[in-house]
């Protein structure tokens, strides 16, 4: 058996990345799990069963786990276990020695939700966003409690959806000109850059998490979307948070990038934290987040323009901090439950002042207030209709130069309301 695979110059799914997924096709229309390699998914079922697997030595067998829908099982495996099965892939991919019937192209296969999803909660942990979004311009107008602990709400599970599917623009009640309480299509749709997190080995109720072992609580990361009614969240703020405004949409790329592909890229967060945490959100070392550049990017009418840019590592509290954080009230996290970073912003200018890394319009366009306008002319306060958002994330170099890995893209385009079209 000799079939190597080519792998394409600068692409997001290189030998060190090996991220895991869903996927159905014409031929087998039953989801199962599978890992990208360049241009191709390898179909880890139809791996399995041909004795390709056997020697990673799973309990249950290979063909067990991974003809399952979803991820859950796999992950609920140890780390080492989930460890072996990557390297053994990367070996086997290096020698040539994945069967050409387990092999699919990536633009002929359908992607599904990586995990069976039982929680969600989305962070806000962004010092820049929350500068913005706030329109403050001290540290010191910040709630206090903001900088003691990572400030979170539980979220919807069931309008979580995997990339390219298009999300709908919701219907919902806020306020008109006339600042009166009004029912109807929300007329300030948003995107939300940030990244999310999958659980793996699940914290029982009742007990908490040390921060010391938290890696070993984590899957893997994705990119994810949380599309937002600004106008909607207004209206919904107080006296209890948001609601529709934010449980209409929350797009995902499908690959998870796992724990041991982001190693490499393990760096110290940006900003110091300042009061020294509580005990339980004190990480033990230096480099307690990763190094991942973000992007986001308009289409539309088949122009693609880029909205800004970030990186993980600008995040206050990290995605370690926030999933102790999140276990220490002893609510129980199982596997599959996903954890949402919150929008993630960076102080970057270019050389005319204007902010770069905005991980949102909200912040863009100072609430509406101002649009952001193109070289070409196109201006955008909010999304319209027709118009679909590219998410992306990118570690290492990928012109060469140490190892190089994406998160491939994470789109979905804004459908009319319901009633509108």
């Amino acid at each position: 058996m000799n079939n190597n695979i080519d792998i394409p110059n600068g692409s997001p799914f290189s030998i060190h990345n090996i991220p895991f997924g869903v996927i159905s096709t014409r031929s087998n229309e039953a989801p199962r799990c599978a890992v990208a390699i360049g241009d191709y998914a390898i179909d880890l079922d139809s791996l399995a069963r041909t004795g390709c697997l056997d020697h990673a030595g799973l309990k249950p067998s290979a063909s067990e786990i991974f003809a399952q829908p979803n991820l859950n099982r796999f992950a609920a495996l140890g780390r080492q276990v989930r460890r072996e099965v990557r390297e053994n892939l990367i070996r086997d991919i290096t020698k040539g020695e994945i069967p050409h019937g387990s092999l699919h192209k990536l633009v002929d296969v359908k992607m599904h939700l990586p995990f069976r999803i039982g929680g969600f909660s989305d962070f806000y942990c962004s010092l820049e966003h929350v500068h913005n979004c706030s329109d403050m311009t001290t540290r010191a107008s910040i709630p206090e409690n903001w900088f003691y602990a990572p400030s979170v709400y539980n979220s919807r599970v069931s309008s979580i959806i995997p990339s390219p599917q298009p999300v709908r623009r919701p219907n919902g009640m806020f306020y008109n000109e006339d600042k009166k309480p009004t029912y109807g299509p929300s007329q300030e749709v948003d995107y939300e850059l940030e990244m999310g997190v999958f659980v793996s080995k699940p914290i029982p109720f009742g007990s908490t998490l040390d921060i010391k072992e938290v890696e070993e609580h984590i899957f893997g990361f994705v990119m994810l979307n949380d599309w937002s009614a600004r106008d909607l969240q207004v209206f919904e703020m107080k006296p209890l948070g948001p609601f529709h405004a934010k449980g209409f949409g929350t797009s995902i790329s499908p690959w998870v990038v796992t724990m041991d592909a982001l190693e490499p890229f393990r760096c110290t967060p940006k900003t110091v934290q300042d009061p020294v945490p509580p005990r339980h959100l004190r990480w033990p070392g230096q480099n307690g987040t990763f190094d991942i550049r973000l992007r986001a990017d308009l289409l539309r009418k088949g122009m693609q323009m880029n909205l800004g840019t970030s990186n993980l590592r600008y995040l206050y509290w990290t995605p370690f901090q926030q999933l102790a954080h999140h276990a220490s009230a002893m609510c129980g996290i199982g596997t599959g439950d996903l954890i949402g970073t919150g929008t993630i912003s960076g102080d970057g200018e270019d050389g005319g002042g204007n902010k770069t890394e905005l991980g949102c319009l909200y912040e863009a366009t100072r609430g509406g207030s101002r649009a952001i306008r193109f070289s070409d002319g196109t201006s955008v306060k909010y999304l319209q209709d027709g118009d679909e958002i590219i998410l992306s994330g990118t570690c290492g170099n990928a012109s060469g130069g140490g190892p190089y890995l994406g998160f491939g893209e994470c789109r979905g385009a804004l459908l009319p309301a319901f009633g509108g079209e």
